[in-house]
């Protein structure tokens, strides 16, 4: 598996924290002597930080896992604007090269999806590719998740991002007949050229670390390798 994946989505509720959860439940209990590093770069309001502090044992410091943290739940240009503080990217570059150089395997979770501003000229697109992030895309079972997949995958293309994989995940229940309808995998393929890792069911409760793991494993994590 690579040594670092940065999880992105198509939307905001795409579920990236859902599969971050759950490739970090797999890699602690199927590689528990390796050092496991979660980042989620820049957080704005209470949230994802708070959430694998209080869920994983890691080696990391509350600034390790989110360099900058704003209050207002707002995108960060506009949530830094109202704190009159800059967005300070340095402060992320040096965090991710220091938990490169510390951790075996790290996970990073983007803020909103690939088109989401960071600064008032860059994106989350702009930094996977400026950063040469190997990226998942997170893609919610959904009506239109078709058309959002395929425009994605051309924003990724177009910045350069190293795109390893799609994963499709179920944000309320379905059945396999609504998934196979609203997300078919071979259709996705074919139009993105891009593998589909698998699906992830819905998932009520996210405390079940055992589980979780589970799940992962059934996901084609050799693609990733």
């Amino acid at each position: 598996m690579l040594k670092e994946l940065l999880i992105t989505g198509t939307d905001t509720e795409a579920g990236k924290t859902v599969l971050t959860t759950v490739l970090s439940a797999y890699w602690q209990k199927y590689y528990p002597q390796s050092r496991l590093g979660i980042m989620k770069p820049i957080q704005s309001g209470v949230g994802d930080r708070e959430w694998y502090q209080n869920t994983f044992k890691l080696e990391q410091s509350p600034e390790e896992i989110t360099p900058l943290y704003f209050q207002a739940p707002l995108a960060p240009p506009i949530a830094a604007a109202k704190e009159n503080r800059p967005v300070d990217l340095a402060i992320v570059w040096q965090t991710l090269t220091k938990l490169r150089s510390q951790c075996d395997f790290l996970l990073i979770e983007s803020l909103g999806g690939l088109g989401s501003p960071v600064t008032d000229e860059l994106t989350v697109a702009d930094l996977a590719g400026e950063w040469r992030l190997p990226t998942i895309l997170v893609v919610p079972v959904k009506l239109g998740a078709i058309s959002h997949t395929v425009a994605n995958v051309a924003l990724a293309r177009q910045t350069r991002i190293n795109l390893k994989g799609i994963v499709l995940n179920c944000t309320q229940p379905h059945s396999d007949a609504e998934i196979a309808d609203l997300t078919p995998k071979d259709l996705i393929q074919s139009l993105t050229n891009i593998p589909v890792l698998g699906y992830l069911p819905y998932i009520d409760n996210l405390t079940d670390l055992d589980k979780l793991a589970q799940i992962a494993s059934n996901l084609d994590l050799e693609k990733l390798s």
